[in-house]
């Protein structure tokens, strides 16, 4: 659980007797620590474009824009609209446009004339469609062409870009404003070979982007990256930078990625319900409680790092304790703390989080953005 990964810090708060577990908590003053971080490694606030997926949390987003962060990412219509409500001034919707979602978009634009909202695509098919509808409502939409770096999710491939981004420039009620360019498949540990891998694409982006503004094209707007790689895009361009997951932070990164110094800002509060012999106990913490998408382990035992799983089922983790740490088994009805492996689709298990600051509960924050929908 957490290979050579030890939690250094207290998740115990004030007040947790009464919180019911499963249940994910939020510490405030770590996540105030991790955006100042973030801030840092990004030289500022003028580049940072963040993603917002991991918290869904118009509180987050509100912290973030006192430190004078105004521009955000979502992956969802409902996380767009919860930054025009927070009065973001750019937001990005990274996430292709289609079925109803066009028209939701739409009426995004409507429902928050302050924001600048940007759409994306890689499909001509689905750029039209978008143009088509634009201009039954006699507007037009910002659109990023979303850019195949590597991760071969989503993305036009890097020798189609400059073809159809001067095609797509000739589509009514489009408005062409640049690349997105996520390298989500960026996942080496060790720096320098990440930083030399992203180089490579930077590189050719660059070109492109050149060549695109000698045509006079609008190609002002490049959004680079996510939290792994951020620190290399910021060192080699002049970009925007779009980090997500370090605001929160979850085991996973912090295993994975030791050049960066953010510390898990959530945790789930749990109990062991069971006890079996002197290695093995049972927490009500199943799959219900933590993202699923990580192999065991899903999770790391605050101060029992060392702690395994045997089985997880919907209300049920069993973990087992080598036999050095035979003896330290918790009792029945003891509170632990689990860092989540994969704390984004965890954060979206929870309708509300408890709070803690200075070691004591001191709010509740909806997790805003949760459903699919909140108005539009």
């Amino acid at each position: 659980m957490g290979k050579d990964l030890v939690i250094k810090m207290t998740y115990t708060f004030e007040g947790q007797e009464a919180v019911i577990s499963p249940q994910l908590v939020y510490y405030k003053d770590i996540i105030a620590d991790n955006i100042e971080k973030m801030i840092t490694l990004a030289g500022g606030t003028r580049r940072l474009w963040p993603h917002v997926k991991t918290h869904k949390m118009i509180e987050v987003v509100k912290l973030m824009m006192a430190k004078g962060i105004d521009k955000f990412k979502c992956a969802t219509i409902a996380e767009a609209e919860m930054c025009g409500n927070a009065g973001a001034a750019k937001v990005t919707l990274a996430y292709p446009l289609v079925g109803p979602n066009i028209e939701r978009f739409l009426r995004l634009m409507e429902a928050y004339p302050e924001t600048e909202f940007f759409a994306v695509s890689d499909c001509t098919k689905q750029v039209e469609l978008i143009g088509a509808a634009a201009c039954e409502k006699g507007v037009s939409v910002n659109l990023l062409m979303d850019v195949d770096t590597g991760q071969h999710r989503t993305g036009v491939s890097m020798e189609k870009v400059e073809e159809d981004y001067r095609a797509w420039a000739e589509v009514s009620g489009i408005a062409m404003r640049g690349l997105h360019c996520y390298d989500g498949h960026r996942h080496e540990s060790d720096y320098e070979v990440r930083n030399r891998e992203v180089t490579a694409v930077d590189e050719k982006i660059a070109g492109i982007k050149e060549r695109l503004l000698a045509s006079e094209l609008d190609c002002g707007i490049l959004i680079m990256g996510g939290t792994p790689s951020f620190p290399c895009h910021q060192k080699l361009n002049e970009e925007y930078l779009s980090p997500g997951t370090c605001i929160i932070q979850d085991a996973g990164y912090q295993a994975a990625y030791r050049d960066l110094d953010f510390v898990p800002g959530a945790a789930v509060l749990t109990r062991v319900v069971s006890v079996q012999g002197n290695n093995t106990f049972t927490l009500d913490m199943g799959t219900k409680a933590v993202a699923t998408d990580p192999a065991p382990e899903r999770a790391v035992l605050s101060g029992m790092e060392y702690a395994k799983t045997v089985l997880q089922n919907e209300e049920h983790w069993v973990v087992e304790v080598p036999p050095e740490h035979a003896g330290d088994i918790p009792e029945v009805g003891d509170v632990l703390f689990a860092i989540p492996m994969h704390v984004c689709p965890t954060s979206a298990l929870y309708p509300e989080v408890p709070v803690v600051s200075d070691g004591k509960l001191v709010d509740w924050w909806q997790v805003t953005a949760r459903n699919r929908k909140i108005t539009i």
